[in-house]
């Protein structure tokens, strides 16, 4: 039933698929189509076995891995990451394999030690440092906070393959493992979703580690990631990706996201929406909490602009609206530009000075005064919002042209 994949000669697939998990990291990154565990074993004189599952997934682990090797016969438990959904089945692994050293760093050796209070026999490694199979070589290269402090990659050198952890993968089960074997678009639409929702945060440090990659020259054949679909023919693709957002690099693209009570922040949105596009700039709408907040956060990724709507409640924005900026607060994206906009019913300035003053937090910059309209809008006043969706449109559009010329000096 739990079959391994072969992946090359005497490397195969032996993770766990689940299919039914619909949140991950709290309520706010959506798995519609759930995830996958990825575990990897390769045998050479020496046999390793590299990342591990969740601890509700041991049975379909062990099955796989029992179908290639006897587990005892395991000589090393690479780990790369200690979050509980990689490391949760280990200590039940280690019982069925005592002679296995855990190759890991010191990071996720202490982090092993106080989840599990663990005797296993380390190893502990640093970037630079390889492990001899027999005819394959593995090199470690730590990754801190891409995207927990203990993260590190594996490269096995004579096939060009990187084993990355949780970079460049996707929440995503299918039975399937690569990315040839889906639509790339769908693939990458769920890549973007794994980056925004989980590492947008870290997108420095990911920068700078992506360039120290991409100077050491290696052959990059194939990305083995620990969720999802791997990477054999668009592996470059995803990188580049990977490098682009890190960068904040966007799209002539804005999202209008909003709650309304009675109606009337809806209809400033719809009317704001048509000012957007009439100028030409694509937009989405986005009614909170009817949408789903994971995959605003995927389509705020790539777009230049915002316009965040609240009716004023107690002199307050909603709660939904409130909860989707914690989340912008938390993320802190690049290069975004804001507004805030609103129907109120005797108060107004507590609420929009929240609102901009949150998103700035997020490192967003604010680009036009609050537009506030009380009680229902009239006719004249929606064509106050048509406008004011044209005059953000033209924000957007002088935004990436100043990003452009800054780009075209550096060069």
């Amino acid at each position: 039933m739990f079959n391994p994949v072969k992946i090359k000669e005497n490397l195969y697939w032996v993770g766990a698929i689940d299919w039914n998990i619909r949140t991950f990291h709290g309520y706010t990154y959506s798995t519609h189509s759930g995830t996958t565990y990825n575990s990897y074993l390769l045998v050479d004189d020496k046999v390793a076995l590299i990342d591990g599952v969740h601890m509700n997934f041991f049975d379909q682990w062990r099955e796989r891995i029992s179908r290639v090797i006897d587990p005892k016969r395991i000589d090393y438990f690479i780990c790369n990451h200690v979050e509980p959904d990689h490391s949760g089945a280990i200590p039940q692994m280690m019982q069925l394999m005592p002679q296995a050293k855990v190759i890991t760093n010191q990071r996720a050796k202490d982090a092993l030690l106080k989840y599990y209070s663990t005797y296993w026999n380390f190893e502990l490694v640093k970037t630079g440092d390889i492990l001899k199979l027999g005819k394959k070589t593995l090199k470690f290269i730590e990754a801190p906070m891409i995207h927990w402090p203990d993260s590190m990659f594996d490269y096995l050198e004579q096939d060009g393959i990187l084993f990355s952890n949780d970079a460049f993968g996707q929440h995503y089960a299918s039975l399937e493992r690569f990315d040839d074997q889906v639509s790339l678009e769908l693939l990458m639409d769920e890549n973007a979703k794994y980056y925004a929702n989980i590492l947008w945060p870290l997108s420095p440090i990911i920068l700078k580690k992506l360039q120290e990659i991409k100077a050491m020259n290696i052959p990059l054949e194939m990305i083995l990631t620990s969720h999802g679909l791997s990477w054999r023919k668009y592996a470059h693709k995803a990188v580049e990706s990977y490098i682009n957002w890190a960068k904040g690099s966007v799209s002539q693209k804005v999202l209008i996201v909003y709650d309304t009570m009675y109606y009337s922040t809806e209809k400033m949105a719809l009317s704001i929406l048509e000012g957007i596009l009439s100028s030409g700039i694509a937009a989405r709408l986005y009614r909170l909490p009817v949408s789903d907040m994971g995959d605003i956060i995927k389509e705020f990724l790539d777009s230049k602009g915002i316009l965040l709507g609240s009716p004023v409640v107690n002199n307050e924005i909603l709660p939904t609206v409130e909860k989707f900026l914690f989340e912008l607060k938390g993320l802190r994206p690049l290069n975004k530009i804001a507004a805030f906009f609103g129907s109120y019913g005797w108060m107004k300035e507590q609420a929009a000075k929240y609102a901009e003053g949150t998103m700035g937090e997020a490192g967003i910059n604010i680009a036009l005064p609050a537009l506030n309209i009380r009680y229902a809008p009239a006719p004249e006043e929606l064509r106050q919002c048509f406008d004011f969706g044209q005059k953000f449109a033209l924000e957007v559009k002088n935004g990436n042209q100043r990003n452009n010329a800054g780009k075209a000096r550096q060069a």
